[in-house]
């Protein structure tokens, strides 16, 4: 395998979104490898045999809700960033929840679908900042 690839985990358990968002990183950037799963589940166990650069989880996974699955990675010792895409998170105390299990970053899906990529961008350079929650404007619907 290329060293030079950027692994990028993504999970979310909506199989269009899942897809989309797979499509868009890779086409970005030729040198991200995306790996995308439906489950935290699947997600951990690909982690157990891999090493990424970056994970992007949504917050409503079957199973195991993705801000679990956050605290596990780290828990497990990931340094990587973790980026929230979810819908969910249109108030402050949902931010706040996430980014305090050890989320770099959270992005609301679909309102925030142009920050998306300078995000990812962001978070993988490891500008001065990236270690620092990242917080969309709040919008109200």
């Amino acid at each position: 395998m290329d060293n030079q690839r950027t692994r990028i985990l993504c999970v979310e358990d909506n199989k269009d979104s899942r897809d989309v968002l797979k499509r868009l990183l890779e086409e970005t950037d030729k040198s991200y490898e995306i790996e995308a799963v439906e489950t935290a589940a699947e997600a951990l166990a690909l982690d157990s045999n891999s090493s990424y650069d970056l994970y992007i989880l949504d917050i409503w996974l079957p199973g195991m809700d993705g801000v679990d699955l956050c605290r596990r990675l780290r828990e497990r010792g990931r340094k990587a960033p973790i980026m929230f895409y979810s819908a969910m998170g249109v108030q402050p105390a949902d931010r706040d929840y996430v980014l305090a299990a050890g989320a770099n970053a959270f992005l609301v899906k679909s309102v925030d679908i142009d920050k998306l990529l300078p995000t990812v961008k962001q978070l993988l350079d490891g500008h001065p900042g990236s270690n620092e929650p990242q917080q969309p404007e709040l919008t109200q619907h």
